[in-house]
């Protein structure tokens, strides 16, 4: 079992590197998004809600995914949170049922921000794009997916995404052991990716058997 953690500021296509990925290793993949791990808002009022920084590091669970990353290490069916960005809730009646796979994808903003989650990955990507096209994306993604017009979004990355990449998720690429340039768009990195992975699982399984 290989764990490949995809991390990248927001934009950067690092979804588009993780579906393609995903589509070459036909099944053998299980997909944990940070983006499921935020803490639960719930018992707040909605207004203190939406001034939740969903770009910082404090916003995750990181004690919850890493053991859920550890529980599917160790072959067992976890039940994945489900948050919605419309509510800034986690659902307490709806989660997603995860079973083990050959290669596990951790893929977020932050990931590479959090040590012991870190350490739990065999390889490290780190998804780069430039920052205009990365606005551009998230531009899109607000407004079909979060409920904010275009003027939100563009405050919101002038107010806090910009600088929450900056701070937490650029100075993260330190840990990439390989750096995917242009984005999502690279299908010739994207190729290297996949090779690299099917090669690792090849090698994982002829230790497995000499054992």
């Amino acid at each position: 079992m290989l764990v490949i953690g995809i991390a990248g500021g927001s934009g950067s296509g690092k979804t588009t590197v993780v579906k393609t990925i995903t589509t070459q290793l036909e099944g053998r993949v299980v997909v944990i998004p940070q983006d499921s791990y935020y803490k639960d808002s719930s018992h707040l009022p909605m207004e203190e809600r939406h001034k939740i920084n969903f770009d910082h590091p404090d916003a995750i669970d990181w004690k919850l995914m890493c053991q859920q990353i550890r529980e599917l290490k160790a072959g067992k069916t976890i039940e994945q949170p489900v948050y919605s960005y419309i509510t800034c809730s986690r659902s307490q009646t709806e989660t997603v049922t995860v079973e083990p796979a050959d290669v596990i994808i951790v893929e977020g903003i932050l990931i590479f921000t959090c040590k012991e989650l870190r350490d739990q990955m065999n390889i490290k990507i780190f998804v780069d794009a430039d920052d205009d096209d990365r606005l551009m994306r998230i531009i899109v993604r607000d407004v079909a997916e979060r409920g904010r017009d275009v003027q939100m979004a563009i405050d919101h990355y002038c107010e806090t995404v910009k600088p929450m990449h900056l701070q937490f998720i650029e100075p993260s690429k330190r840990y990439a052991d390989i750096i995917v340039p242009q984005g999502g768009h690279n299908k010739v990195a994207i190729d290297v990716l996949t090779t690299t992975v099917d090669q690792a699982l090849k090698q994982a399984k002829r230790r497995k058997k000499k054992k």
